[in-house]
């Protein structure tokens, strides 16, 4: 098995997007601090890359079983990540950029007495209590391929609500077009924040189609009990025939407009993230290539990227006559 070294693994593929962003703050420093500098950030990352270790996950509340979990809808036959994968290999910025800051710090931010602020052109507007939101519709255990844009992907059993069960709860009205979500923003909770690199809070936005397309799910648990904080508890989106970075997290937002909202990524930079952030094999981040991808714990890119991640069945439609080059 051939194992890339450090030297061989290319800088573009392994620097964290918000380090990437903000290279120009680096440039200013001067070309003799650059050079101690970035060649310490570069070195880390690389480290990040090949280390096969995770993060010790963290809770400032230990997981608890969810009960009445209904059915099951397994998607696809391949083996499921370990529990000390999912929750040990993040991408959750607000706690810091390497892959174990998550499971290391997010254990601060408290996820008690949760409430989803649900507005905008909507009939039903409210502030809706955890608790109260999963009444909306049955519990149900759902094995999903999950896919980064950084081109690892896993295989996860969350459990969750459709999203179109709460959609339906708030009744919008027919000129809503749009779903935008936002995650909580804690800078006592969450060390991360003070790092810089995207507009805080964090946010997102699906198309009404999409939102209420089955497979969108409101996730509020994974392996039959609670979310870890570091996976997004206590609630959030887990859209399985796109890019992770569309699943927002820990969500205290969500609301109803008539345009396409902006998200966090896209803002930062619409170059390489698009609105939509359809897993599309055929169109490369500028930086890697998507046709493959690293299935954690693997080091090596072998596994082959499924268009529409292997979904293609069931979302296609949704996006016909598009050209999927432009609307990304």
């Amino acid at each position: 098995m051939l194992i890339k070294t450090k030297a061989e693994i290319p800088y573009s593929e392994i620097t964290p997007e918000p380090w990437y962003l903000r290279r120009r703050e680096f440039l200013q420093l001067g070309a003799g601090l650059v050079g101690a500098v970035a060649g310490g950030v570069l070195v880390a990352c690389a480290n990040d890359a090949v280390d096969a270790s995770f993060g010790t996950p963290t809770s400032t509340e230990p997981q608890t079983p969810l009960p009445n979990v209904a059915r099951k809808m397994v998607t696809t036959d391949e083996p499921l990540n370990k529990f000390e994968e999912i929750t040990g290999y993040n991408n959750y910025y607000e706690f810091g950029m390497r892959k174990s800051d998550p499971a290391k710090y997010a254990g601060q931010l408290k996820t008690s007495s949760w409430t989803v602020k649900i507005d905008g052109l909507c009939n039903k507007p409210g502030d809706y209590a955890l608790d109260d939101l999963i009444k909306t519709a049955d519990l149900e255990e759902r094995v999903y391929r999950f896919r980064c844009v950084e081109a690892w992907s896993m295989v996860i059993p969350w459990v969750g609500i459709p999203l179109a069960a709460v959609i339906k709860r708030a009744d919008p009205q027919p000129k809503a077009t749009f779903v935008e979500m936002q995650t909580v923003v804690r800078p006592k909770e969450m060390p991360g924040l003070a790092e810089g690199g995207l507009n805080w809070p964090y946010t997102e936005g699906l198309r009404m189609d999409e939102a209420m397309n089955p497979l969108s799910l409101l996730a509020v648990g994974l392996y039959g009990k609670t979310l870890m904080n570091q996976n997004g508890a206590p609630i959030r989106l887990v859209v399985p025939w796109k890019y992770g970075f569309k699943s927002v997290k820990s969500i205290v937002h969500i609301k109803f407009v008539d345009k396409m909202p902006h998200t966090a990524w896209n803002d930062a930079n619409s170059d390489e993230y698009g609105f939509y952030s359809n897993v599309n094999p055929t169109v490369d981040h500028p930086r890697w290539s998507q046709a493959t991808e690293r299935r954690i714990p693997n080091l090596l890119k072998n596994t082959k990227t499924l268009m529409f991640n292997g979904y293609a069945d069931q979302v296609a439609s949704m996006y016909a006559g598009m050209d999927l080059r432009k609307w990304y």
